[in-house]
């Protein structure tokens, strides 16, 4: 069949059998989406048996509730910030924070600190190297602004997720951290590692297919947010990992690997009550104001809560 033929085709299955009000915007989805695989299945000769195996594919990713894990994994999490990029800058807005991935691990209702927070719970201390992490948050006015709000969650040491790992605490590495009055926020931590897919899962199964590795480089999430300014999700990696500019999830960005400072000396040690040297990284963000120019940053999902 021709595509022109299978656009009537399939206009005749979801429009023109429509025999009740129809939502406009989902018929004009789902009509581009069954009429774009409609093509593909004619254009590749895709035959009965890989159709049907892809959707018993698709059955299992969801029941393992890995479609949020795949859909960073094939790119479409990052197609969907290069759209929101590209928005922004129609919309004239520039100077920001990079933005990239939320991913699949957020929690909603972490702990609430003022200024500072430990993300930790102290289980991995005698493994972990401490890190500190601090900076401003700033407008695009380039004043600080006081009481941002600075949502922050990462990995353990084996690359796992308080809530999603039961052997952890809850909310061990999670944290909610209202900027001071001069939009200065800190947390002390360990250094998060990267992770990888589960290596049984099905977001595995399919990256071994398409030849692909399935790890992450080790990273820090933020959602930083404050009343007429434009919500930030974003994420910043640990420079020096194995797979900084190789992330399987295409989350690594310039301007979001900022320098890692490791701290020896035998005074600055003791004034933050250590035993051991530590990591520090400086990192402010910077916030766009709200604008109706550009479509909204806060991301209706489903999300976990604990």
């Amino acid at each position: 069949m021709t595509h022109q033929e299978i656009d009537q085709l399939v206009k005749s299955w979801i429009v023109d059998s429509a025999t009740r009000p129809a939502n406009p915007r989902v018929q004009q989805i789902v009509l581009r989406l069954t009429s774009d695989l409609c093509k593909a299945i004619e254009d590749l000769d895709i035959q009965p048996n890989e159709f049907w195996k892809g959707l018993e594919y698709f059955s299992a990713a969801g029941a393992a509730n890995e479609l949020g894990l795949l859909a960073p994994g094939l790119g479409l999490e990052r197609f969907l910030d290069i759209r929101a990029d590209e928005a922004d800058a129609k919309a004239g807005l520039e100077g920001g924070t990079p933005r990239t991935i939320e991913g699949p691990l957020y929690v909603a209702g972490a702990p609430v600190s003022q200024g500072f927070a430990r993300l930790d719970d102290g289980t991995e201390s005698d493994q972990a190297e401490v890190l500190f992490m601090q900076g401003t948050v700033y407008g695009d006015d380039g004043k600080a602004i006081p009481g941002a709000q600075v949502e922050v969650w990462h990995a353990n040491l084996l690359g796992n997720y308080s809530h999603f790992d039961q052997t952890q605490s809850p909310f061990n590495l999670r944290r909610t951290i209202i900027a001071d009055e001069q939009g200065r926020y800190q947390f002390r931590t360990i250094m998060p590692k990267g992770y990888g897919c589960p290596p049984d899962g099905t977001t595995q199964k399919l990256l071994d297919l398409l030849g692909r590795h399935g790890q992450r480089p080790a990273h820090i999430h933020f959602f930083i947010s404050a009343a007429g300014y434009r919500k930030l999700t974003t994420q910043i990696n640990i420079d020096g990992d194995e797979y900084l500019w190789d992330d399987f999830a295409f989350a690594s960005r310039e301007g979001l690997v900022p320098p890692l400072v490791r701290v020896e000396d035998p005074a600055a040690i003791a004034a933050k009550d250590l035993q051991k040297p530590f990591a520090t990284i400086e990192f402010d963000f910077h916030l766009n104001a709200e604008t109706a120019a550009a479509p909204a940053t806060e991301v209706e999902r489903t999300r976990a809560t604990a």
